[in-house]
């Protein structure tokens, strides 16, 4: 049997982006972190389109590696209905230039820092629950290799996941309506012809109801190509299915590839959620819902609000105080970085879901000749409200 230790300071739960960045960062600090992990090795199964920006990485102390880093791309391609393509390149993208990775070696690099910190990593793991005394959580139940025991600890972060057990486990309302969940598809195609190193993105009714189809190039013809469809518009299983097959094969130098890999599952894409805490624990990543609602993107606010989850988790160790009290510096410091671009992309999508394609052939168009010099959410709902004023009324206090 695996020996396993049933103490520490901050106990994380789930060895993503988000979680091993909390324990790294809390072990530098000082704390005695213990990560588990329920699977059996890090970063696997993928399911991730793989992209993530270069503007933020090397404020985070990470420097792009072979090891897991594919392609770095020139930019991204936004097509319209009637196919008019707006382009992100490097002179307008900031963080929209940057990389396909290798999402599973990206997952163990950040974990082996994590370890190299001080952290404690442990597979095989699983929360099985949550253990509370005098109302206030101080561990968790765990399982691991079919032995069950309990591990204390006075701060558990939940870093679980879309299907994070931690947050409603503490009483934290993480429940979304299904129109801000998309259920999502991706193949890993070989053998495309492909246009130009970019990230693309397919909008309109007749690609996808509700969503939308990318095309993240890995190579010179290799590519993840997936959809994502809001849920609340799924008529029958086998929707996104349907949608991509049907894309790809309108799509010859997509088509002629062929499909090696395949990856299913959920997204949150939901606006920021009123809490992230409670007495004893704090949720990271997609267990608060923190993942980009306009792109599905979630490695950079993961990591973003790990770094703050961490300081904080070391901070409450030294003065004794587990509170929910104590992590609002949680709670600020996250939002105060990121929280009013979720807002304003979580409005951006509700906007878009409402658009008609002839309207999105529109606005595609406005952007293609706007010259936008740096492109932004912000920036392109103004480069909107310039030309259709009309379409961004109920984004004014925002813009």
């Amino acid at each position: 049997m695996i020996e396993m230790r049933r103490k520490c300071d901050v106990l994380v739960v789930g060895a993503g982006p988000g979680g091993s960045t909390v324990a790294r960062y809390a072990s530098q600090a000082g704390a005695d972190v213990l990560l588990i992990e329920k699977r059996q090795e890090v970063g696997s199964p993928v399911r991730c389109g793989e992209g993530i920006s270069a503007e933020w990485i090397e404020k985070y102390d990470i420097h792009p590696d072979p090891s897991w880093t594919r392609n770095k791309v020139d930019g991204a391609r936004v097509f319209s209905p009637n196919g008019t393509m707006f382009t992100v390149n490097a002179e307008n993208a900031g963080d929209e230039v940057g990389y396909v990775i290798e999402r599973d070696a990206f997952d163990r690099m950040l974990a082996e820092r994590a370890v190299r910190a001080g952290a404690e990593l442990k597979l095989k793991t699983a929360a099985l629950g949550i253990v509370k005394k005098d109302g206030k959580v101080v561990g968790v139940k765990a399982e691991c290799m079919g032995e069950r025991f309990d591990i204390e600890a006075p701060i558990v972060v939940g870093a679980d996941g879309y299907e994070s057990q931690v947050g409603r486990w503490a009483g934290i309302d993480t429940t979304m309506d299904p129109k801000d969940v998309q259920s999502c598809l991706q193949y890993r195609m070989v053998g495309l012809e492909l246009t130009g190193n970019f990230v693309d993105f397919y909008l309109g009714s007749k690609v996808v109801p509700g969503g939308y189809i990318w095309s993240f190039p890995k190579g010179k013809d290799e590519a993840n190509v997936g959809i994502g469809l809001q849920v609340s518009m799924v008529k029958e299983p086998g929707d996104a299915k349907k949608y991509l097959d049907k894309f790809i094969a309108a799509h010859p130098n997509i088509a002629k590839g062929q499909t090696v890999e395949m990856v299913a599952g959920a997204v949150s894409v939901c606006a920021p959620i009123d809490r992230t805490v409670a007495d004893g624990v704090m949720l990271v990543g997609d267990a608060a819902r923190q993942i980009d609602p306009l792109t599905g993107g979630g490695i950079a606010n993961s990591v973003k609000a790990g770094k703050v989850a961490g300081e904080v988790a070391a901070q409450a160790i030294e003065a004794k105080d587990y509170s929910a009290g104590f992590f609002q510096r949680y709670e600020k410091g996250w939002r105060a970085i990121f929280e009013n671009k979720l807002y304003r992309d979580y409005m951006a999508k509700e906007k878009l879901l409402t658009l008609s394609d002839e309207t999105l052939d529109k606005l595609v168009g406005a952007l293609a000749e706007g010259q936008l010099t740096k492109v932004s959410t912000l920036s392109v709902l103004q480069a909107i409200k310039r030309k259709y004023p009309e379409l961004v009324k109920e984004f004014e206090s925002m813009l």
